[in-house]
């Protein structure tokens, strides 16, 4: 292992060019002579659209165009589409409406783009926008999915009567209720899993042009990888692949939501099509609350299944996913596969059955968010867990420790499709019970209770699945100047790719660290690209830098036999130098690849006048991030506030190749969990379907104050299934995180007989129903 090779914890050689102000994000674009597109929402959750008289914008001062739906229907543009591989129960189609660019004949939700102003500035575009007149026919409006699959409700698709997207269905139900019928015990919880605004700090943005000579759009956003993009915008633009070019520069966070299909995408290049110029648009904060994708939403009725031992025995979950107005690129898969593959966590649960049925209503839609299903799924297993302690009398270690599945188990085929290659569960719950210092809780909460506060301390241990499909390529290049560049599809969005990437290749070829160039943001530059999503980069990316590297080292055993005149099978490779064995005579790759570029012309027929190849991704199947998060909470009863006083995780996330990396990833994802858990929460009105969190001054989310130190310590067992052995960690943080902070406000209420709350657990929320129990209710 090198300087700067897999294990070390390097610092991320990006960090320099951003915390220098040299980043590079698709806002600080300026291309010459481009307009400014602004776009005139729905002020209505649910409205017929009776006609829109756009004649005064397109006469204002520096008006180039106004588009509404009967222009993109002229251009014949496609409509966005959810398209995952999942069926209804009984085996038929889900309903997929698809969502048209700009409204046509009805709205259903508020912020839904009705039409375009492009203009010579931002503020022409906008007020251009305001002379724009809609007639509006108001409809009633569903906002929770409860209410949307009742009779009479509102519904807002033809093809959806009953405003159900899907009835999808996993497990062996009898297998269940046999169980729960010998059950000597059944908990039963009903959950509302709040939904969040995404809230990148850089909001979207898009500039489109368009080039009439070649027939191609280039297209530049901020993604999560740029072939997808390009898939999407061909289709919606009517062209072929290669028609269009996506750039995608510095990204200031997307955790899930920048590699989704939008509106504006495509019709920010359509229209500097139909301009003959380049076309700019850059969402402003609130307009981000209301025409970005959301996360998480369910309604669930979870019940767990016990023996008279305490001993699990069966799981089933009734959930309501709520999807908004129309389907999102995942809408369908994040509520169900997604998250309910791991229904039965790291326990021994023989038996498991979930119901998801993802309904239609008046709200802005919803889509994979980090953690995409995993947090949902862990908060609630993990509630049902600590329930089931406290209805027991058991303590809420010894519970898990009953059930947990052992490592002598590995590998371990769930109910629930989930095959687990390794792990050491209870390894891991009782380092964690160290870490945090659990057994000395009870002092801490009677210290606390001597200054009039109320203590708890919860754990959640989590399951986390990482993604294991489309396949990943790199493309190896070794330049005229000595420097190496790494093609690779995954783009960044904080998560430190061009430093572990370096890393695998310092470790693999012994090229200099320093020397390795990460190119990813091009579609012109590179063959494929699976993107980054599911914590599956590293093991996608890593496994193909890996099978890259392999091919260099073998084109480099032939071109080294070539120039040091021995036999290839007397090559050696080590540290970056080829060598003949048992001399002194040897040649350095970097030395290698400036020889053989040198004398392509003259090397002999058979040899390869590079040492550039490409590899591909290795790794076929998922992979099984876990770990225990333990949380401890003090709440003041007067007011209601809950101040986090430690959190302390163990982990297993195989092979670290990072760990500083691997450290900031956690922190990221449990503090996005604490937001969840005790403050951030998208509300609509019933009624009206309006946004009331729709700014900042509505929404909170964490801040530094709001956060403790976070102890972080590992148990890693190396994953059998890739060539790397890594688990993968960029959205474990916030899977494990929700449960551990509910379950530790639960445990702080639990000795005033308050035995259920709902996230979030807010100062409001908690000083009610303090109150509440005071009353004696």
């Amino acid at each position: 292992m090198g300087q700067f090779g897999i294990g070390q914890a390097v610092r991320r050689k990006e960090d320099i060019r951003f915390v220098t102000g040299s980043g590079c994000y698709t806002d600080d674009l300026s291309l010459p002579g481009e307009a400014h597109a602004v776009f005139l929402r729905s002020p209505h959750a649910h409205a017929r659209l009776r006609g829109i008289e756009a004649a005064a914008a397109r006469e204002a001062p520096g008006v180039l165009a106004v588009y509404t739906h009967a222009d993109i229907a002229a251009a014949k543009l496609g409509v966005i589409q959810c398209t995952v591989p999942l069926k209804n129960h009984d085996g038929s189609d889900y309903v997929s409406p698809g969502r048209p660019l700009l409204a046509s004949d009805r709205v259903r939700c508020v912020g839904e783009p009705v039409a375009m102003v492009v203009a010579e500035t931002v503020d022409a575009a906008k007020d251009a926008a305001e002379l724009i007149e809609v007639a509006y026919e108001p409809l009633p409006a569903v906002t929770e999915p409860a209410a949307a699959i009742a009779s009479g409700a509102p519904l807002l698709h033809e093809a959806a009567p009953d405003n159900i997207s899907m009835d999808w269905r996993l497990g062996d139900v009898e297998a269940v209720e046999a169980a729960f019928a010998k059950a000597a015990r059944i908990v039963r919880l009903d959950l509302a899993i709040n939904r969040v605004v995404v809230m990148s700090m850089e909001a979207r943005s898009i500039v489109g042009e368009y080039d009439p000579a070649s027939g191609r759009y280039t297209v530049q956003l901020g993604s999560q990888g740029v072939m997808a993009q390009r898939r999407n915008l061909a289709k919606n633009l009517g062209v072929a692949e290669d028609k269009v070019r996506v750039v995608t520069r510095d990204v200031g966070g997307s955790f899930g939501m920048k590699g989704f299909d939008f509106p504006e995408n495509t019709l920010v290049a359509w229209a500097a099509r139909q301009l003959g110029r380049p076309v700019r648009w850059a969402s402003e904060r609130q307009e981000a609350f209301l025409s970005d994708s959301q996360g998480r939403e369910q309604q669930v009725h979870a019940e767990l299944a016990l023996d008279a031992e305490a001993r699990f025995l069966a799981i089933r979950v009734d959930s309501l996913a709520n999807v908004g107005a129309y389907l999102s690129s995942f809408s369908l898969i994040i509520p169900t596969i997604a998250g309910y593959r791991l229904l039965t966590g790291a326990y021994r649960i023989p038996a498991a059955h979930a119901r998801v049925r993802a309904v239609f209503t008046n709200t802005v839609w919803v889509d994979a968010y980090r953690g995409a299903g995993r947090p949902e799924t862990s908060y609630i297993l993990e509630r049902l867990v600590d329930t089931a302690a406290r209805e027991t009398g058991l303590s809420a270690d010894e519970i898990r420790r009953r059930n947990l599945v052992p490592p002598e188990a590995m590998p371990y085929q769930t109910p629930m499709i989930a095959l687990y290659d390794s792990g050491d569960f209870p390894a891991i719950l009782e380092r964690a019970l160290d870490f945090a210092q659990w057994r000395d809780f009870p002092a801490r909460r009677a210290e606390a209770k001597r200054r009039g506060k109320l203590r708890g301390i919860g754990m959640n241990y989590y399951m986390e699945v990482t993604a294991n499909t489309p396949q990943e390529a790199a493309d190896i290049c070794f330049t005229d100047d000595g420097r190496i560049l790494m093609h690779v599809g995954a783009g960044p969005s904080g998560q430190g790719h061009e430093t572990a990437f370096a890393q695998i290749l310092e470790e693999s070829l012994g090229v200099p660290f320093d020397r390795i160039d990460f190119i990813h943001g091009d579609s012109d530059r590179l063959k494929q690209g699976a993107g980054t999503g599911g914590a599956k980069t590293l093991m996608l990316a890593g496994t193909a830098l890996l099978d890259a590297a392999d091919k260099i080292v073998a084109r480099g055993r032939r071109l080294a036999g070539h120039f040091l005149e021995a036999a290839e099978p007397d090559i050696e490779f080590r540290d970056g130098v080829f060598a003949i064995a048992g001399t002194d005579r040897r040649i350095s790759i970097m030395e290698l690849a400036r020889k053989t570029r040198a004398n392509d012309r003259t090397l002999p027929d058979g040899l390869p006048r590079a040492l550039d190849d490409i590899g591909y991704s290795t790794a076929t199947k998922n992979t099984f991030p876990n770990g225990c998060h333990i949380c401890e909470v003090e709440i003041d009863p007067e007011t209601g506030a809950t101040t986090i006083c430690g959190y302390a995780l163990v982990d297993d996330f195989g092979v670290l190749v990072n760990p500083l990396i691997v450290e900031g990833q956690i922190h990221g994802g449990v503090v996005q969990g604490i937001g969840q858990a005790l403050m951030e929460h998208a509300v609509f009105e019933r009624e009206s379907g309006q946004l009331l969190t729709g700014s900042l001054m509505d929404y909170a989310v964490p801040r530094a104050g709001d956060v403790p130190e976070i102890a972080v310590a590992y148990n890693n067992v190396p994953c059998t299934t890739n060539a790397l052995g890594i688990k993968g960690v960029g959205e474990a943080g916030s899977v494990g995180a929700l449960g551990a902070v509910m379950n530790a406000v639960m445990d702080a209420l639990a000795p005033l007989g308050i035995r259920h709350l709902d996230m979030p657990a807010s100062p409001q929320r908690v000083w009610a129903a303090i109150e509440q129990a005071r009353r004696g209710g």
